[in-house]
């Protein structure tokens, strides 16, 4: 599920600001992802999502 929410993210001054969570929700919904488990696990795979996106950007 984490992988098809790679285009849902925030961005500013061409960096990566985190998540749309509204956006990952509706789509967890739609794949019947428990949003209980999700709400739990989401704030830390994003930190490392965000990171990682931006440890690219910032080697182009």
């Amino acid at each position: 599920m984490i992988v098809k929410c790679a285009g849902q993210v925030r961005t500013t001054g061409g960096a990566v600001t985190g998540l749309d969570f509204a956006a990952v929700f509706r789509l967890a919904d739609a794949l019947g992802v428990d949003p209980f488990v999700l709400a739990e696990c989401l704030p830390a795979v994003e930190a490392v999502i965000v990171s990682k996106l931006n440890e690219q950007i910032a080697n182009r």
